[in-house]
């Protein structure tokens, strides 16, 4: 049996983190596309002028607000979808927390929180939204992790990590989802322009607008295989690093982001 690829007239496409960035512009391609979109962000995050501008589309852009970080709020969240709009055929878990992380500084509060959007807040989205998945016999699952999984990157220790979690997730349950016919992948972009990265970090290589990126998920979803990686000027560079010895690929980013000469004032707020 060839394993599922969600369609629009199949049901719901769902989007954690869709009032900014990849998500929005992910929202609105999925909706050109025909898809009702269920749009989840946290309260008073705009997205009206989403819904406005998704007015004249093929398909429409409904608004869930949901903190990812409360479990009990995202299982209702899902029972509320599929109970207004219809069965949730594709649920992409963008939603994301970067917080840059100072060895010199460490903060259990940082680490916390970050763990708590990027891994719990798929986690408690992923577990009832697959139980409704399984009892149809279909589904389609993308869970956003980024290239900062791969290895260890400066400021990165706390999101790195919890994007190379929700990496492991996505290989470990594709053992059974396959059996389900539920079809999970991974998306793994690099440098997005965000306001969010701009702000953290103004010069950084291969830098995509959200827009470019947004289609280029929406490509993978439509027809890519398990990991979709982009854009490929970065991507076969770091996957070339990430096999190199620990000891030569240490050399390498510390000597491309000139890091030994970088000030010990990086995070100056009191650790946590």
């Amino acid at each position: 049996m060839r394993l599922y690829r969600a369609n629009p007239k199949d049901g719901v496409a769902w989007i954690t983190g869709g009032s900014s960035g990849i998500g929005r512009a992910l929202a609105k391609q999925l909706a050109t596309a025909g898809y009702t979109v269920a749009v989840t962000a946290r309260e008073g995050d705009p997205i009206d002028m989403l819904i406005a501008e998704a007015a004249l589309l093929p398909g429409k852009i409904v608004s869930f607000p949901c903190d990812v970080a409360d479990e009990a709020r995202m299982a209702a969240t899902v029972a509320a979808i599929e109970g207004r709009i219809g069965p949730i055929a594709l649920a992409v878990f963008n939603a994301g927390a970067y917080v840059p992380i100072a060895g010199e500084n460490l903060s259990v509060r940082k680490f916390r929180r970050t763990f708590e959007v990027n891994v719990l807040g798929v986690v408690h989205g992923l577990v009832p939204v697959a139980r409704c998945m399984q009892a149809r016999g279909r589904g389609q699952i993308l869970l956003v992790g980024s290239i900062s999984a791969w290895f260890g990157w400066p400021t990165t220790a706390a999101y790195g990590a919890s994007k190379a979690a929700v990496n492991v997730m996505a290989q470990a349950l594709k053992y059974d989802f396959d059996k389900i016919n539920i079809r999970i992948q991974v998306a793994n972009p690099g440098f997005v322009d965000t306001p969010l990265l701009k702000q953290s970090a103004p010069s950084l290589p291969a830098m995509i607008p959200a827009g470019e990126a947004a289609r280029r998920l929406f490509k993978g979803i439509a027809s890519g295989g398990f990991e979709i990686a982009f854009p490929r000027r970065l991507v076969w560079g770091l996957k070339l690093a990430s096999i190199m010895p620990q000891p030569v690929r240490h050399w390498l980013i510390s000597t491309l982001t000139r890091w030994k000469s970088r000030p010990l004032s990086f995070g100056r707020n009191r650790p946590r």
